[in-house]
């Protein structure tokens, strides 16, 4: 399986969950990684997310990367699973209770 079709594949699919969850959101435009080029548009309100379809993850390199395109205001977490697996997500500690509190906001 080509590894870009398969990162489109679990952006979509990350797009939809989040859909399901009952937030707008929809796979970004890819042309080059930072905030003005998300793999998720929409979503949770005030996060930036990096999505990731692999069978193995360098879960550090991946919130670096979802840091470091989330322009410095939004909050920078990572979606990510294997093949026949759940969802996980991945953010810095620091983050939980600014997450938290959008979440509540966002009911």
């Amino acid at each position: 399986m080509n590894s870009r079709d398969k990162g489109k594949r679990g952006e979509r699919e990350w797009a939809a969950y989040l859909t399901e969850l009952g937030f707008d959101a929809r796979r970004g435009v890819q042309y080059h990684g930072g905030p003005d080029s998300p793999d998720i548009c929409g979503g949770i309100p005030g996060t930036h997310a990096e999505v990731k379809r692999v069978e193995r993850l360098n879960i550090h390199d991946a919130i670096q990367q979802a840091q470091d395109d989330s322009g410095g205001t939004l909050i920078p977490y990572v979606a990510h699973r294997r093949n026949r697996g759940e969802w996980l997500v991945t953010l810095r500690a620091r983050d939980i209770i600014r997450l938290a509190q959008l979440l509540r906001e966002a009911e």
